[in-house]
């Protein structure tokens, strides 16, 4: 049988054109077939290398190592100080307001025609957004959307503050300063709070706590502002709230521009860690949380209204700023002392037990001077304590990627204390019939219980061991 390489007859071969075909080129034509023959099978071998290829360098099959490093906090420098100056303007435009809700909790009382107990809910409501929305914001922040979280919450904050200027019922001052300034305090304090803390390690509590002393001096300049224009001139309600505006805007601008995430965006993940909510210890410290910001926050918002109602003090709004005023050293020294000495959460403890014996002993005030004396120091233990709670917050948290996300977590659990803890002290007001008796005792055992939960927190960690620095 003839084969492909056995030639024909020459004769029998005629060409297209009907002359012979010569020996060569019948040749030629049988090595030109057999090349075409080896180039498809190497195009098909190599198809075959390439999917191989492609599916090895698929992402299901790209080890977990490539992903994006996260490298060490700096724990100092240039950029990490700049982040404590400008979370310092973070802290004087959200905790400086809420703390200085009592001068406007006195206004709005002599001005509305409502109880304390109504009034409250603004303050109360402010404060419970700045931490509620906390979890979202922080996990927005973890996503790689810091700046469009940030600048949507300074922007809510403007807008509430300058349309409070214009309100002159109740359900519009509490839209404007309750939901509106409420939801910009929350997007852009948590943010903040976990960029912060991305660029610190060991002195992680104490670059907190010097942001910290922010909420102090805001919670000086805003009071003074504020008592000064409303009480001390003719300018009017709608001009000092614009000038408070205007005093936001400008200690914003910094933040605005300098701000900048550390870690690299973590895309997936969820919402709430329900792994964290499994470990005792960071639990216990958040019921902790909760139940000191149940009751601390009474002697802020009701001070200046004691004074006045119960002492006959005719400028009671100086003891709202001398309260804020002494917060400067409760909010730096405590933390100073807890990064290089004893933990943050070890000098936590005496001083949420010392915030409870105070509000106890606050029952038995009956003079002016006895008064000052305990706003000097509650304001500086009431201090150390908010500022001690949020630095143990970001050091109970073990893995730096989450940060946003479990301290958000923590924030959201609070929110309801600071939410329903001024509204159920003015309730008590009402009911002891404008004495504060009972709203005393309710703070104080609050705070009490928390102070108890942070001892629990701390041997879920540690044990017993009282040399562990924590």
């Amino acid at each position: 049988m003839d084969t492909l390489l056995d030639p024909p007859d020459l004769e029998a071969a005629p060409g297209r054109d009907g002359h012979n075909i010569s020996q060569t080129a019948w040749n030629r034509n049988v090595l030109r077939m057999e090349d075409e023959k080896h180039e498809q099978k190497g195009k098909a071998s190599d198809k075959a290398s390439l999917g191989t290829q492609q599916l090895e360098a698929s992402p299901a099959n790209v080890p977990l190592l490539q992903a994006p490093e996260v490298l060490p906090p700096p724990d100092g420098g240039f950029m990490a100080w700049l982040h404590v100056v400008l979370s310092h303007c973070v802290f004087f435009n959200t905790w400086g307001v809420t703390n200085s809700f009592g001068v406007f909790q006195q206004y709005y009382e002599q001005s509305l025609d409502h109880p304390p107990s109504d009034i409250s809910w603004i303050g109360s409501v402010q404060v419970f957004l700045l931490f509620f929305v906390g979890v979202y914001a922080g996990r927005a922040t973890d996503a790689g959307f810091f700046r469009h979280v940030f600048l949507s919450g300074v922007l809510l904050q403007l807008l509430g503050t300058f349309l409070t200027s214009l309100c002159t019922e109740y359900w519009e001052i509490f839209l404007a300063q309750a939901i509106c300034v409420g939801l910009g305090h929350g997007f852009v304090f948590s943010p903040a709070m976990s960029v912060l803390s991305s660029y610190f390690s060991t002195k992680r509590a104490l670059a907190v706590g010097l942001a910290a002393v922010g909420g102090a001096t805001g919670g000086i300049v805003y009071p003074a502002v504020a008592n000064q224009l409303l009480y001390h001139s003719d300018i009017g309600f709608p001009w000092t709230i614009r000038i408070v505006g205007f005093i936001m805007l400008g200690t914003h601008v910094p933040s605005l521009l300098f701000f900048r995430p550390r870690l690299p965006p973590r895309k997936a993940g969820k919402l709430i860690e329900w792994a964290a909510l499994r470990e005792l210890p960071y639990t216990t410290f958040a019921a902790a949380f909760f139940f000191n910001f149940w009751g601390l926050y009474f002697v802020f918002f009701y001070l200046g209204t004691f004074a006045r109602d119960k002492l006959g003090v005719t400028d009671s709004i100086n003891l709202v700023v001398a309260l804020n005023g002494v917060g400067v050293i409760g909010r730096f020294l405590p933390n100073l002392v807890g990064v290089y000495c004893t933990g943050t959460l070890n000098i936590l403890l005496p001083f949420t037990f010392t915030a409870a014996l105070l509000v106890y002993c606050w029952i038995a005030v009956s003079s002016v001077k006895a008064l000052w004396v305990f706003t000097a120091i509650y304001g500086i233990v009431a201090a150390g304590t908010q500022s001690l709670c949020l630095a143990t917050a970001t050091v109970m948290v073990t893995d730096l990627r989450k940060v946003g996300t479990q301290v958000g977590m923590v924030l959201t659990i609070v929110s309801f204390a600071t939410l329903t803890g001024p509204a159920i002290q003015g309730a008590l007001i009402q009911r002891d019939q404008g004495g504060y008796l009972y709203a005393q005792i309710f703070s104080a055992t609050s705070i009490l219980i928390g102070a108890v939960l942070a001892v629990a927190a701390r041997i879920s960690k540690v044990g017993y061991n009282l040399k562990v620095k924590i």
